[in-house]
């Protein structure tokens, strides 16, 4: 599979509520040009939603976030997500990522967990959260020393605020929930969404 990072400039990070919502949302992304999508894992809804869109949505690549556990792993990949994203990491947890089968994000926020998971042969990272823990100044500062790691920033990004990520030769993609707006997903407005999508696909042209 390619690289998670290089699906799209631009990775939602939905939370559902509803699971009925999944595959119209999923659509809308997709229509938009927003093909990678991570569904976290905080509502109970998550993994009802994740096989949905994997059923339903062909041309979605279908992810989970706020992965945190083993079972947590065991139970996204079972679902169909192909790819798996956390806030952080521990040594359980980046085995069980590891065992999984499929490309995974771990979270970081310091220049020793990058250290750490090179180490360990994991290039590919989440940057969270980005903005509270630096920035887009604080990843151009790790590339120097650290050229060989790959950031997906994510947590609090803007379409405003997401070009500075993208200009940086470590950032593959960078996460964000701003085409996913509250009042949209209550009224079901999918062209909406399909809108703002196009909006952030178009920000790496």
């Amino acid at each position: 599979m390619t690289s998670v990072l290089d699906l799209a400039p631009v990775v939602p990070v939905v939370v559902l509520e509803n699971a009925a919502d999944a595959v119209p949302l999923a659509r809308a992304l997709v229509a938009g040009g927003l093909p990678a999508i991570e569904v976290t894992l905080r509502t109970p809804a998550a993994l009802d939603s994740i096989r949905a869109i994997a059923a339903e949505v062909p041309d979605a690549v279908v992810g989970a976030g706020t992965v945190i556990s083993p079972a947590g792993v065991a139970d996204a990949v079972a679902a169909g997500a192909r790819f798996l994203v956390s806030p952080g990491w521990t040594e359980t947890l980046l085995d069980a990522m590891k065992g999984s089968g499929v490309p995974f994000l771990p979270g970081v926020s310091t220049a020793s967990e990058v250290v750490a998971l090179l180490e360990r042969g994991v290039t590919e990272m989440k940057f969270f959260p980005a903005e509270a823990a630096g920035g887009a100044a604080y990843l151009k500062s790790l590339g120097a020393p650290l050229p060989q790691a790959r950031f997906c920033p994510t947590g609090g990004i803007t379409l405003a605020s997401a070009p500075s990520y993208l200009a940086l030769p470590n950032v593959g993609c960078v996460g964000g929930t701003w085409m996913l707006p509250p009042d949209a997903l209550a009224t079901k407005d999918w062209g909406r969404v399909e809108t703002l999508a196009r909006q952030a696909a178009a920000l790496r042209q």
